[in-house]
C-alpha cells in the first residue's frame, strides 16, 4: 500500500482553504450585489414617485384657481403664468415617467394650457367662451384620474390593503402556541403506570 507524501495533506489543506475563500468572496459579492439592487429599485421608486405626487399638487392648484376664476366672473392667469408654474415639475415627469405615465400627464397638461388660452380666438358663430370654458374645466377631473390611474399601474400601487388571515388560518395557528405553550407531561400514563405494578407484583 502506497503511502501519502509529505506535500498531500499540505497541499489537500490548501485546496480547502482556497474554496473555502473563494466561497466567501462569492457570498460577500452576491449579498453586495443584491443590496445595490435593492438601492437602485427604492431610488427608482422614490424619484418617480416624488415627481408625480409634484405634478398632481401642481395640477390639482391650477384647477383650484380655474374655477375660482369661473366663479368669480374673472379671466384666469395668462398661459405664460401657468406654464412657469408647472415647466419644472412636468420637465421631471418627462424626463422619468413611462410612456403610459408622460402621455396621460402631457394630456392634462395641453386641457389646462386651453384653459388659460383665449376660448374663442377667431370668434366662431356659435360657440359661447363661457359655455365652452365650462365644458373644458370639467373634463380635467376625468383627465387627472387617467394620469392617477397611470402612476399607479408603472408604481405598482394597490387600492386596496393586503387581505387579512382568514379566521381558519388564525384558529390553527392559535392551537399551534397552544401547544407549544403547554407543559411536558410528568405523570405516567395509566397503562404504562399498571403495567408497571403487575412487574412489581410478579417479582
Amino acid at each position: 500500500m502506497s503511502e501519502i507524501p509529505w506535500w498531500g495533506l499540505p497541499l489537500v489543506a490548501a485546496v480547502f482553504a482556497l474554496a473555502g475563500a473563494a466561497a466567501v468572496q462569492f457570498a460577500s459579492a452576491r449579498n453586495d450585489y443584491l443590496s445595490s439592487r435593492r438601492k437602485r429599485t427604492r431610488r427608482w421608486y422614490e424619484e418617480r414617485k416624488a415627481a408625480y405626487v409634484a405634478l398632481l399638487a401642481v395640477f390639482e392648484r391650477d384647477t383650484y384657481r380655474l374655477r375660482a376664476a369661473y366663479d368669480a366672473g374673472e379671466k384666469p392667469v395668462p398661459a405664460l403664468v401657468y406654464l412657469d408654474d408647472v415647466a419644472p415639475a412636468l420637465m421631471r415627469v418627462r424626463l422619468l415617467a413611462s410612456g403610459p405615465v408622460r402621455s396621460a400627464a402631457l394630456a392634462v397638461h395641453v386641457l389646462l394650457q386651453k384653459l388659460h388660452g383665449e376660448m374663442n380666438p377667431a370668434a366662431v358663430i356659435g360657440v359661447e367662451p363661457q359655455t365652452h370654458f365650462r365644458e373644458l374645466l370639467t373634463q380635467v377631473p376625468l383627465v387627472m384620474q387617467e394620469f392617477e390611474a397611470a402612476v399607479r399601474d408603472e408604481l405598482r400601487i394597490e387600492a386596496t390593503p393586503p387581505a387579512q388571515p382568514v379566521a381558519a388560518d388564525a384558529d390553527l395557528r392559535g392551537r399551534a402556541r397552544a401547544l407549544l405553550r403547554r407543559p411536558a407531561r410528568t405523570e405516567p400514563l395509566d397503562g404504562l403506570a399498571e403495567v408497571g405494578q403487575d412487574l412489581g407484583r410478579d417479582r
